[in-house]
């Protein structure tokens, strides 16, 4: 009775395809889909946060496998605890192959009530510090039903399994672009309603060695936004104010005879109105000088950065190691990520670096901490900073929204808040938050909206970049390349 069944429910769904042509892969439908396909997998069979699948499972799930027989909503569920969660450190992980994801709708008397979803799926073995290893390909189906405007997952059907025929996957279309671009890595974070629905990593680290799922990025400037949390939680818990003078605590030698040393604050730096220029050394005299009055305009500036890190480990006897770790990386679950190349960093894990012609950049280790620059981290712990911070990093109410102000118009539409440059006026009354790294063969880029709680971070270890962002502002965000030009 049940092969019986089974063959009814292939037929039935089989059958839909000539009824109602596959819906746009541009459209809100196919693009809304897809975000549950992503979320399904990525939280639920990746990450094992089998509370979210118990969310979108509807209670009269059924399973169809073509090796394991048909499952109801409990059988389903045990076999997830069992064979696919009960070993974090060496488990099977699913990567979508996209360019086969088709979505059909399904209507009731002119309404939408659900869709069918088809696709073809890898499978991998992760282990930790290893490159995932391919192990199976199968294809999909899942119809979704919409329940109380919610998706649910109502039936699932995975079928033709097979072993990997060659021993790589054929490179998708950022893996493509990547080798046309000569940048060897890409890995790419996406939050969507305040959680890490996805981790992807692409490409190698050294045009040979394949890059694993826990790569290394060197960041460059998003260093920025952590410090710039980092001392926002200080604030908020007593231990300094934002409108609090630096003089007190430290006073760079260079300026000790400018009385304009009397107005910097956290705010100031902060905001980059310090008047100091970037960087000391790339001046003619080699000197920290105020260029404008504290206060009066903006400039970018990683010196201001680290005049208020030395300030902050003078006043508080602690250094910015330990205060970040204390402050944001244990709280948003940031348990590889590093200011220097210490005693923890694992180099093989490293994404080394290449210029615009795919050619080696010799890595420059760095042995202290920069409150501006440098910070060595994965995918997974800056998305779950990004998170934190769009959940509201246990920051009170108050200091959040001081975050969040326009403190300095940059242009049009575009402020600098507290760490982060600002732009305004998006879709459907959207605003974001962000910020970019840029080092030679370093190219980084976080975005986040807090109306949505989305977000995503971008990290590539080549020069030749503008093609991989531009396609994945348009093509895979959908967030419209306007976003890039206006930085």
């Amino acid at each position: 009775m049940t092969k019986i069944y089974f063959i009814l429910v292939i037929s039935l769904l089989f059958s839909f395809t000539y009824l109602q042509a596959q819906v746009d892969k541009e459209s809100p439908l196919f693009i809304e889909l897809k975000k549950q396909d992503s979320l399904l997998f990525e939280l639920s069979f990746n990450q094992c946060k089998l509370e979210y699948l118990e969310q979108i499972t509807s209670d009269q799930l059924r399973f169809y496998h073509d090796h394991a027989g048909i499952s109801d909503r409990a059988d389903f569920f045990e076999s997830m605890r069992k064979n696919i969660c009960s070993n974090l450190d060496q488990k099977p992980i699913r990567k979508l192959e996209e360019s086969s994801l088709t979505v059909y709708p399904l209507f009731e008397n002119g309404e939408l009530y659900g869709a069918i979803q088809s696709g073809i799926h890898h499978f991998y073995i992760r282990e930790k510090g290893k490159a995932d290893r391919w192990t199976n390909i199968a294809k999909f189906t899942t119809v979704w039903i919409k329940e109380d405007g919610q998706w649910q997952m109502h039936d699932v059907l995975s079928y033709d399994h097979q072993k990997p025929s060659a021993k790589q996957p054929p490179k998708n279309e950022i893996e493509q672009l990547l080798s046309d671009s000569k940048v060897p890595a890409l890995g790419l974070g996406i939050i969507e309603n305040g959680q890490v629905t996805k981790v992807e990593i692409y490409g190698t680290l050294d045009q040979t060695k394949t890059a694993p799922y826990n790569t290394i990025f060197k960041v460059a400037s998003l260093t920025k936004p952590l410090f710039a949390l980092t001392v926002l939680k200080i604030i908020d818990a007593g231990l300094l104010d934002l409108d609090e003078k630096l003089h007190p605590y430290w006073i760079d030698p260079d300026i000790k005879a400018d009385p304009r040393r009397k107005k910097l604050t956290p705010r100031l730096v902060l905001s980059h109105q310090t008047g100091f220029p970037n960087w000391r050394y790339l001046s003619a005299s080699n000197k920290l000088t105020f260029e404008f009055d504290p206060g009066t305009q903006y400039q970018y500036s990683g010196e201001g950065f680290e005049y208020l890190r030395k300030a902050i480990e003078a006043k508080l006897g602690r250094t910015i190691e330990e205060l970040a770790q204390v402050y944001i990386f244990k709280p948003a679950g940031m348990t590889d990520t590093r200011f220097w190349w210490d005693e923890s960093m694992d180099e093989s894990r490293y994404a080394s670096n290449f210029d615009v012609d795919g050619q080696l950049i010799p890595t420059n280790k760095y042995y202290e901490a920069n409150a501006a620059a440098n910070i060595l981290t994965t995918v997974t712990d800056y998305s779950n900073f990004l998170a934190y911070v769009l959940n509201g990093a246990s920051l009170s109410n108050a200091i959040y929204q001081e975050m969040l102000s326009h403190q300095i118009q940059l242009k049009e539409n575009n402020y600098f808040g507290l760490g982060w440059e600002m732009m305004t006026k998006l879709k459907d009354g959207e605003y974001a938050l962000a910020h970019s790294g840029r080092d030679p063969g370093v190219n980084t880029l976080a975005m986040i909206f807090p109306k949505s709680k989305n977000g995503f971070v971008v990290f590539l270890n080549g020069d030749n970049v503008m093609p991989i962002y531009e396609y994945l502002l348009t093509k895979r965000l959908h967030l419209g390349k306007e976003l890039w030009d206006r930085r």
